[in-house]
């Protein structure tokens, strides 16, 4: 796994930004789900790097990246690292969280953006309302408040199984990386401090305006509801698809790496 060595770190407003720059060509944003880091997309990097240059950030207050002091925008950081690097327009691909982000920022700064690719993820409308996400960050919240760190990591690894199936079928070093990246995250927060994440509002509306080509990759195995939206956003873009892995949770680019790969890098070729 990369370690800090590798890392980079772009000085923004409100702290160092840390991110991978590997390979050359076309860019190409990895960005990674919530309380992990850069190192959540081991499975693609080497895939990726030999045609493409890939930048793997880590999103404020996760990873090696500084946390916020003041209010801030997922969308408005990634748009300084591109502009920084001179590395727009880049498609940006995104899992869970970063999914979110993806669609966030092809909304806020379409200019940086040639195409996004989603998975686990809809849009931000989607993700703060819907019961699944809801209950997960309800026992996010209890576990940690409880100062129960080993049952919030429990809770956290139990994802990747997703609704249908437990841990047991789940390659076991999945949860373990998984558990790694987690606990070096959440070390770097107490569980009073504020939310100061400001979210991008009225996506659903705005949808139809994102005028690159859209791919939303899901695990058959992921809640209907999810899968439901992000049928639909693959069906209002103009230029959007969806794809299903089957058999895989909420992280297909961990359980089925070949696969999601291969997805992801026939997407890139029809650019």
């Amino acid at each position: 796994m990369n370690d800090a060595v590798d890392v980079r770190f772009l000085p923004s407003s409100d702290g160092d930004l840390a991110y991978l720059d590997t390979g050359s060509g076309d860019p190409v944003v990895l960005l990674h789900a919530g309380y992990v880091d850069h190192r959540f997309w081991y499975r693609q990097l080497p895939a990726l790097t030999d045609r493409y240059r890939v930048i793997a950030s880590d999103v404020r207050g996760h990873g090696f990246s500084a946390n916020a002091s003041r209010p801030f925008r997922w969308a408005d950081d990634l748009a300084e690292l591109l502009r920084r690097l001179d590395a727009g327009p880049a498609v940006l691909v995104g899992v869970s969280m970063g999914g979110v982000i993806a669609t966030d920022t092809v909304l806020e700064h379409p200019e940086l953006v040639r195409a996004v690719v989603t998975c686990g993820a809809a849009t931000g409308d989607f993700r703060y309302t819907d019961p699944w996400h809801t209950r997960l960050q309800a026992e996010y919240a209890r576990t940690l408040g409880a100062g129960d760190t080993e049952g919030w990591l429990d809770a956290f690894v139990r994802v990747v199984a997703g609704e249908h199936r437990t841990l047991d079928a789940v390659d076991p070093e999945i949860p373990r990386r998984l558990r790694e990246l987690a606990l070096h995250t959440i070390a770097k927060h107490t569980p009073d401090e504020p939310d100061l994440l400001v979210r991008v509002t009225d996506s659903w509306s705005r949808v139809p305006k994102i005028d690159v080509p859209v791919l939303a990759v899901n695990g058959g195995l992921e809640p209907a509801e999810l899968l439901a939206a992000a049928d639909r956003l693959a069906r209002e873009v103009p230029h959007g698809r969806a794809e299903i892995v089957a058999g895989t949770g909420h992280y297909p680019n961990l359980e089925r790496p070949a696969e999601f790969n291969d997805l992801l890098l026939g997407f890139l070729r029809d650019l």
